[in-house]
């Protein structure tokens, strides 16, 4: 088998530069210091926690951070671990900040041989950056700088939880750019990524069938389970689109087949798309899995606890002798027979029931009110809908009529109008007339001249036919307050306004 020397070297001082960024942390590490007591001091790990203390400030967007306020942290975390007075604490803190700043100015560096371009090379970095300098107190304050927060992302399973993920991204980008090489490579280490996710689905499958003995060890379970598979259905979808990404790829190289040059390219998106479709099957596999954990694993582990708790219930020791050794008052015996006992039943009769739907009777026979609602015919239905286009022209005759010669109006103006004619009173007590309002207000702008293109505006042909030489829209807007126009009805105020020109949305 052929190894590629190029493809095992490449991206090799990324590599080197990302190992760079532990070198503080084990200069820390080894570092031969006690406290008072002569126990040795661990800075390897309280290096850390300088990282960490640093990246919770700039969470908080707290600028102000020196080595006192990172000696007080450290003071307050210790809790008599090691024996180090005030000031030895802030002497621990100027050296931690030294070895990630070097107090020469400088920056961190690594040198190195690299093996893709067989040159002595030197990388540098930068842990901690100068923020703001306070000249009354002579304080300097830091924050953790890029290269910091790469290595403070490095110490969480952020890579390991998302490196599926990430590898679509990367996938998707070589793609667009026609890295088709690199393209290969990057499916490689996604499935790499999807078989020791396999391995962990395994691994929690055991530990379910082992480890649950408590209510808060199964829902801790069921948490990382729903975790796992939220994100494999999110990787899942995003196979889809690659695939699908790939395969346009595919069709549009196919017509262009002329120079050699395209013909190995093609060869090389007929492999990329046989290797994804390889991959997306293996992580098919593993969402039916964690869909099989998700029910099957935790329902099983569910009941098996439920089961391991009436094992361990023994009714005659629990319940039977303490009854009958122990006298008990009537009160407390009532207590302890209590979460045995079926939950109380009783029947009541509401005074609502009145005022439900009654079966009629007639002849002695009793109709039957179960049945399904028939379906409307067709013509039933067109003649219901030209009876309601009439009913929506009378009103907007209606509303015209109050407008006059104006071309706005509102709803307050046309329910004063209709309150002093006593002919057009019943409209306020009729649905129909705020039905309107809102439809209209819905269907908002109602297009008049081209009636062709509102087909679903079939309520309104009335009113579009009693418009089509007074403008070219009716829009309807609403307004801030309320009108109330009867007891039973109320409604927002809608302004109603008759535009020449139709508007365009």
């Amino acid at each position: 088998m052929y190894l590629n020397i190029a493809a095992v070297t490449a991206n090799y001082r990324e590599r080197i530069q990302r190992l760079a960024l532990f070198e503080p942390l084990f200069k820390l590490e080894n570092k031969k210091t006690s406290d008072n007591s002569n126990m040795p001091i661990d800075y390897f790990s309280l290096g850390l926690l300088a990282l960490l203390f640093f990246f919770e400030n700039m969470l908080m967007r707290n600028k102000k951070t020196g080595v006192k306020d990172l000696a007080v942290f450290l003071e307050k975390v210790n809790q008599g671990k090691m024996d180090i007075n005030k000031e030895g604490f802030e002497k621990l803190a100027r050296t931690i900040v030294e070895s990630f700043r070097p107090p020469s100015g400088q920056r961190n560096f690594k040198s190195y041989y690299n093996w893709e371009t067989m040159q002595e090379e030197t990388v540098y970095y930068s842990i901690l950056k100068a923020d703001r300098f306070d000249t009354r107190s002579n304080t300097q304050y830091y924050t953790l700088d890029e290269q910091g927060l790469e290595l403070v992302f490095a110490t969480r399973e952020y890579f390991s939880e998302f490196q599926i993920s990430i590898n679509q991204l990367l996938l998707r980008k070589q793609l667009e750019k026609g890295e088709f090489s690199g393209a290969l490579r990057q499916i490689d280490e996604m499935r790499i990524a999807v078989q020791s996710l396999q391995e962990r689905i395994i691994r929690i499958k055991h530990e379910i069938q082992r480890n649950i003995v408590s209510d808060q060890t199964y829902k801790r379970y069921r948490e990382t389970v729903e975790d796992i598979h939220l994100r494999l259905t999110r990787e899942d979808e995003e196979f889809e689109e690659l695939q699908s990404f790939v395969r346009d790829t595919r069709e549009r190289q196919s017509y262009r087949l002329k120079e050699e040059k395209d013909r190995k390219t093609y060869d090389l998106i007929i492999q990329i798309d046989r290797e994804l479709g390889d991959v997306h099957h293996q992580h098919t596999g593993l969402l039916r899995e964690s869909i099989e954990l998700k029910t099957t694993a935790l329902q099983a582990a569910q009941e098996s606890l439920y089961y391991a708790g009436i094992d361990s219930f023994n009714w005659q020791k629990e319940i039977s002798d303490r009854l009958i050794s122990t006298p008990l008052p009537l009160t407390a015996t009532r207590r302890l027979v209590e979460p045995m006992l079926f939950l109380e039943k009783s029947e009541t009769w509401s005074p609502l029931t009145v005022f439900a739907a009654q079966r009629l009777e007639s002849g002695g026979e009793t109709k039957k009110s179960e049945v399904f609602l028939e379906l409307i015919d067709e013509e039933e239905q067109q003649i219901g809908m030209e009876i309601l286009s009439r009913n929506f022209r009378r009103i907007m005759e209606i509303i015209l009529e109050v407008m006059g010669e104006k071309k706005e109006i509102t709803f307050q103006e046309v329910v004063s109008h209709i309150k002093e004619k006593q002919n057009y009173q019943y409209l306020l007590y009729n649905r129909l007339f705020y039905d309107f309002w809102l439809i209209l207000h819905q269907r908002s702008p109602l297009q008049i001249k081209n009636q062709d293109e509102e087909a679903s505006n079939i309520f309104f042909n009335g009113v579009i036919d009693l418009l089509k030489d007074k403008c070219q829209s009716v829009m309807v807007q609403e307004l801030g307050q309320v009108v109330k126009a009867t007891p039973r009805y109320s409604i927002r105020d809608m302004s109603l306004r008759l535009e020449e020109k139709a508007d365009v949305i």
